[in-house]
């Protein structure tokens, strides 16, 4: 399966109610979405038509992030809660929009991808889905943080191992997409703020001068599962019902987490 063919698939099972999107370049991609969302490109040049209500962002990730109320296009970033507990005024309960659906396709560097993923993760939770795109290399050469080559992923690969090293309270589902795979991220957790704190830590490890010493494992896909597999799973409908509802990490987390274990890279 191609990845904009499992995007489209993703949109389905996912029932998500938005969207977020880092590297627009055609609009191929975001021309799946058919709910509120939000497209991130410093430079894109859409030829597609769009067929939703999106807030096209001419700007760096990192710039669009430092804004003070980034997902004010979607239903103005906050809403007030209602309060179902009796007695209880509603006045003053608030809750900040929560993306559900993110794909992560900006520059092909790491530490980047890095960046990316720690300001998606601001405002996501349990139940959301962040998508990494070309996290399956097929040589070395494409995987080169100078580019060199026509098809071309940069080092965001590395992002698998980090995720896996530095916050294993995550799941992280490799996808064999064709061309370069993708990384499917669950149980975001705005409060964790690992990745932010040790990111120069990271950086100094991980950017390192080409040749890229890319994992047989990640060559040879090793733990990426069918993209069928994954879409086709079981714990979708439970997921969207759970989120939708409003139910909180302490009870939702648990079972999902179980449910992926089987496809988990950690495995």
């Amino acid at each position: 399966m191609k990845r904009h063919e499992f995007l489209r698939e993703l949109h389905k099972v996912s029932a998500n109610r938005n969207y977020l999107e880092i590297g627009v370049n055609d609009g191929r991609s975001l021309t799946l979405s058919r709910v509120p969302s939000i497209a991130i490109d410093p430079a894109f040049k859409v030829v597609s038509e769009i067929r939703t209500d999106v807030h096209l962002v001419k700007a760096t990730s990192d710039d669009f992030f430092a804004r003070a109320n980034p997902l004010a296009h979607l239903k103005g970033g906050r809403h007030p809660l209602r309060n179902l507990r009796r007695g209880r005024s509603p006045i003053g309960y608030w809750r900040r929009t929560t993306l559900d659906l993110s794909f992560i396709d900006g520059m092909h560097l790491f530490e980047y991808a890095l960046r990316d993923f720690i300001n998606v993760e601001k405002y996501s939770d349990w139940g959301s889905v962040i998508v990494l795109d070309d996290m399956l290399p097929r040589s070395i050469d494409e995987a080169a943080r100078d580019r060199h080559t026509n098809a071309w992923t940069g080092d965001v690969y590395k992002m698998i191992e980090v995720l896996n090293r530095f916050r294993p309270d995550l799941v992280t589902v490799l996808v064999d997409t064709q061309p370069t795979g993708q990384l499917i991220v669950f149980g975001a957790d705005p409060n964790n703020t690992v990745l932010k704190d040790k990111y120069d830590e990271i950086i100094a490890e991980y950017v390192v001068p080409d040749p890229q010493k890319v994992p047989e494992a990640v060559l040879e896909r090793v733990k990426a599962v069918k993209p069928e597999e994954l879409v086709g799973a079981g714990f979708w409908g439970a997921l969207t019902k759970s989120r939708n509802l409003g139910v909180g990490r302490s009870r939702g987390w648990a079972p999902l987490r179980k449910a992926l274990e089987p496809l988990a890279t950690s495995r």
